[in-house]
């Protein structure tokens, strides 16, 4: 809560009992509770319900007699940003909005505060006009509007270009140095890809510039150009932080470290690769505050989860989770058996890397330099009286041998692996050397996934399909297509019109009647025909029912799902 009303938190407290949002008794209590466990008042009240955070501000609105100002449907102004440094506006929990007339508008948690009023007319030069917000609005237009481009364009103006006698690690060891400009650079850009919610961070060298691009909701986008100069310096950095060979830049490489921002950890995994203009440089963001999410906030249709979910009640047999890279896989497993009974059971797991760690199961990583393969430590896993096992991928013959023989003796054991469609992970096995009728008797189902961009909610709107979405649309549910949505774009989807992604699912139980067209030879198309009469609901189906459901638009389902058929 706003710093001025620290200091006579009953103040606030006669405000809010003024408006009839709460007792007497409430604030007496709430006021010694929060100044016990040196808590603001307001954060107090608003983390134990007994105020929303928006009745606080429309509260501080007519007590205070200035706008309340909702961000969620306003647009922020970049001139009025540009005259406001972020670590200000952080500090005091404020965002600039708009230059209206000789004056800023200024929204911020505080407008009472008239010392950083004051203190803010003195730094922009101009008379301030307060409004009030509420502070996790006003924190995530910070994020949104507070670009790194600018501080990053600061930082390489103050690079020291190596001299072609300089080796790498004389310009690691300047690199090294704790905020030295290469350093933030790299800081800024790793904060920015948590903020803009991206999977990947991507250096390219280019001919004449290095290219910085960000994955996000699944597809690359522009982020910055840097100068070609600073590519080593950059690499290095990364290299030591990952513990890699920064000497080494011909053969490929690996490596991962932890990263720390506003108070939570995100782990970075490195890749890097020799190409014509130097290393590739690519980093997969895991934010570690991203809880993991259950089964049923995944995207299942009620139908399919029912048919998951029987899958997992089997005490034994083979599971897996098929799909592209990318695709969720490993989200979908993380998700299957943290809802296991852990109190009864031994779930072992071999991943690379472990991801993100679960309480109450046993997880291995997978160490090459130790042995430690996943065919190898499946092997030593046999021998820990597991009862489930989950085997973070099938990438060989030798691994997918031994995960079916486990399965086989009494295990329930799942996978994921690369395949285009649930019926595609049977002849997948096929191609990695696994007999038929092993796979036959082994295998109790497929989940397949992709994933696809949901339509920002702040600008939704109706649409009208094109003649290739109305067909799509007919052929997989068999019917005209009724209201349909896009995003317009905004500033809330940086004009995409899509903000953050769900999964579509297929999923494929090996009946008695699937096996027995799998060992006499069926081809996949004639094994999905029979699957989907069974009343398998195809991946491609299920994007167009959240197309249906406004949740996507078809041409997104198009894009991510459909094959040239």
């Amino acid at each position: 809560m706003p710093d001025s009303l620290v200091a006579a938190p009953r103040k606030l407290g006669q405000m809010l009992i003024e408006a009839g949002l709460i007792s007497r008794e409430d604030v007496d209590s709430a006021v010694v509770e929060a100044a016990q466990q040196g808590q603001r008042l307001g954060d107090y009240l608003a983390e134990r319900g007994l105020v929303s955070a928006e009745n606080l501000a429309r509260t501080l609105s007519v007590q205070l007699n200035v706008p309340f100002f909702d961000l969620k449907r306003h647009a922020v102004r970049p001139q009025a940003v540009a005259l406001v440094p972020e670590d200000y506006a952080r500090r005091h929990d404020l965002v600039p909005v708009d230059i209206i007339g000789d004056s800023l508008i200024v929204v911020m948690a505080d407008p009472g505060n008239v010392q950083v009023l004051e203190d803010m007319e003195s730094r922009v030069r101009m008379p301030v006009q307060p409004a009030v917000g509420v502070t996790n609005d006003i924190r995530d237009a910070i994020n949104r509007n507070y670009r790194a481009s600018t501080e990053i364009e600061a930082q390489v103006s103050r690079v020291a270009v190596p001299t072609e006698e300089e080796d790498a690690a004389e310009s690691l060891a300047r690199a090294g140095v704790e905020q030295t400009p290469i350093v933030r650079t790299v800081d800024l850009l790793i904060e920015q890809a948590v903020r803009d919610r991206a999977s990947d961070v991507h250096l390219e060298p280019q001919q004449d510039r290095l290219r910085v691009r960000y994955r996000i909701d699944g597809l690359l986008q522009d982020a910055q150009t840097l100068p070609l100069n600073l590519h080593h310096q950059l690499v290095s950095r990364v290299k030591v932080l990952a513990g890699m060979n920064i000497a080494e830049r011909r053969r490929p490489q690996d490596g991962q470290f932890s990263f720390e921002m506003e108070d939570r950890q995100v782990d970075i995994r490195v890749s890097t690769s020799d190409a014509i203009h130097g290393e590739l440089l690519v980093l997969r963001v895991l934010d570690k505050a991203l809880s993991i999410m259950e089964l049923t906030e995944l995207g299942f249709q009620p139908q399919t989860l029912e048919t998951y979910a029987r899958m997992l009640r089997t005490p034994f047999g083979m599971i897996f989770a098929g799909g592209p890279t990318g695709s969720g896989k490993t989200t979908t497993l993380y998700a299957s058996v943290n809802q296991l009974d852990k109190g009864s059971r031994n779930i072992v797991t071999i991943e690379d890397p472990v991801e993100y760690q679960f309480e109450g199961i046993n997880q291995i990583q997978v160490n090459p330099k130790a042995d430690i393969t996943f065919a190898g430590g499946l092997r030593s896993i046999m021998r820990l009286d597991p009862d489930v096992i989950l085997v973070g991928e099938v990438r060989d013959t030798d691994t997918a041998r031994i995960a079916i023989q486990a399965s086989l003796t009494g295990h329930l054991v799942l996978s994921s692996i690369h395949s285009n469609d649930a019926v595609g992970v049977l002849y997948r096995l096929m191609d990695l050397g696994v007999e038929p009728h092993v796979i036959s008797s082994a295998l109790t189902g497929v989940v397949s996934q992709r994933m696809v961009r949901l339509i920002c909610p702040r600008c939704r709107s109706l649409a009208e399909p094109s003649a290739e979405e109305r067909a799509a649309y007919e052929q997989q549910l068999g019917e005209p297509p009724g209201k349909l949505y896009r995003g317009a774009g905004c500033v809330f989807c940086a004009d995409s019109g899509f903000l953050g992604r769900t999964a579509v699912f297929e999923a494929l139980v090996l009946s008695e009647r699937l096996r027995r067209a799998f060992l006499d030879g069926a081809t996949p198309a004639e094994m999905r025909r029979q699957a989907i009469s069974e009343g398998m609901i195809a991946v491609s189906a299920d994007a167009m029912l959240k197309a249906k459901s406004g949740l996507t638009t078809v041409a997104e389902g198009i894009r991510a799902v459909y094959s040239i058929d």
